[in-house]
């Protein structure tokens, strides 16, 4: 029986939608899952007529695949990888390959590459972005690991990811974790864009009285400009949904949004190697935030707001000055996970290659979008670029709209209306053009109550002072 060139464990929609992107692109496979009803459903359903086989036991998911064997692991993240990695090097061999495909935190993959390298696999750990359309028809694939395993896989890799303008949506990322390290980045920039957008529609609708249906047609327009994106493309659509009953299906959901763990994730590392992400943190807080609905609905009848809900502007200034607002804000939101991403790879030595992660971002994934075009050209002006907010691009584009960014978040203040994002990325902004801050003042109070020393701008050395 001639053997099958891959094989998938796990079988719900990713996983089934990946092995069919695969059979398309010439890749023959085989699919397990524990559960063997998921297996025979795949195979009755949209595995029918295709070049897939089953598999009834790990022996023969082995045994029906030509060597190096090359198996895709698409299950639940954590203890679920853990007990597949075991049971499948049981009945693999020396020279083989493993790609774990779930959004696995980057530690736990660190740890699985050293302990099955040791045992002679080779072990990748991959990022995977545009949810279940974009497994089936071309994600953005961030694969880590080995380089060797990466030349190994490049064919069939390079085949199912998404096509851009300038190639294949899919690079070798870095050794190790480096590869679900850059997919969490990757989430909690989506976390900030889904957060600014959401904040740019409740202003639009709540102090500019904008329908569902001008909504749609403002995202349109968006779509078609600088905030050409998925997310954008998609919202547009949201808006113009229509229940059963004829409502609009937007403002039947409840407000309270959940989260896994990549969000998370991305502001505690942030936190551990020193790098700020207002942005994104406040988009996780305004997630949490969003879950103590019952206290809000509560606090809202007792708690006093904003001064006046009018802003000073036509509903057309309004639209274009929260556009404007947003492109600002967006940048913010990049720029602090670019920046996150070069302290991580100097902090571990990934070597990662920031243009070709914006290059891979163009297409397949969540956020992709014209934007990340220019962020691929930023650094092929300057491969060092130490923030996005510096390069001739971003820094002309934010100064073109700056006052009009600051009159958005004046007159929402003012209004009561929450954007935690949209005004934590201004004040990013303003912090790291600022050439002071009152940081000497936390450090003096710190020397004071814990002789915690402090640094001097006159002379060198390290000071304390008895301040009583």
């Amino acid at each position: 029986m001639e053997k099958q060139k891959i094989a998938m464990i796990g079988l719900g929609v990713m996983g089934a939608n990946l092995m069919m992107n695969l059979e398309r692109n010439g890749f023959s496979g085989v699919g397990f899952d524990i559960n063997q009803d998921a297996v025979r459903r795949f195979l009755d359903g949209p595995g029918k007529g295709k070049n897939i086989v089953g598999a009834a036991n790990w022996r023969e998911v082995a045994d029906k695949l030509e060597r190096p064997r090359k198996t895709f692991i698409l299950v639940p993240a954590g203890k679920p990888v853990d007990s597949v990695l075991e049971q499948l090097c049981a009945v693999m061999e020396p020279g083989d390959i493993i790609i774990e495909c779930g959004n696995s935190y980057y530690g736990d993959t660190d740890r699985r590459e050293a302990e099955i390298s040791a045992k002679g696999f080779h072990f990748t750990g991959m990022g995977v972005s545009g949810g279940e359309e974009g497994a089936l028809w071309g994600p953005s694939l961030m694969p880590g690991g080995s380089a060797d395993a990466y030349k190994n896989l490049a064919p069939s890799l390079e085949k199912i990811a998404a096509q851009v303008d300038d190639g294949p949506c899919v690079t070798h990322i870095g050794p190790g974790g480096a590869g679900h390290y850059v997919k969490m980045v990757h989430n909690g920039i989506e976390y900030g864009d889904m957060q600014l957008i959401a904040e740019a529609y409740d202003v639009l609708r709540r102090l500019g009285g904008l329908s569902n249906e001008e909504l749609a047609d403002v995202f349109d327009e968006w779509n078609s400009g600088e905030l050409e994106s998925y997310l954008i493309e998609i919202t547009a659509r949201i808006f113009r949904k229509k229940d059963d009953d004829g409502g609009y299906v937007v403002d039947k959901i409840m407000d309270s949004a959940s989260m896994k763990g990549t969000g998370k994730w991305t502001v505690q590392d942030a936190a551990e190697i020193g790098v700020a992400i207002p942005t994104i943190s406040s988009a996780v807080d305004a997630r949490i935030v969003s879950a103590y609905r019952d206290e809000r609905l509560a606090a809202a009848k007792v708690l006093a707001g904003g001064e006046s809900a009018d802003i000073g502007m036509s509903k057309r200034e309004l639209i274009d000055a929260v556009r404007a607002a947003l492109y600002c804000a967006k940048t913010c939101s990049y720029a602090q996970g670019m920046v996150m991403l070069r302290t991580a790879s100097r902090e571990r030595d990934w070597n990662l290659p920031f243009g070709e992660i914006a290059r891979i971002w163009k297409g397949g994934c969540i956020i992709r979008a014209r934007f990340l075009g220019s962020i691929q050209e930023a650094f092929r002006r300057d491969p060092d670029l130490p923030n996005l907010l510096v390069d001739p691009f971003f820094k002309e584009a934010i100064a073109q709209r700056l006052d009009t960014w600051r009159r958005v978040v004046t007159a929402v203040i003012k209004a009561g209306v929450p954007m935690p994002a949209t005004s934590g990325s201004l004040a990013y902004y303003d912090a790291y053009r600022s050439e002071r801050l009152p940081a000497n003042l936390v450090q003096a109070q710190r020397d004071l109550f814990g002789a915690h020393t402090y640094q001097r701008i006159d002379k060198d050395g390290t000071f304390h002072t008895q301040w009583d």
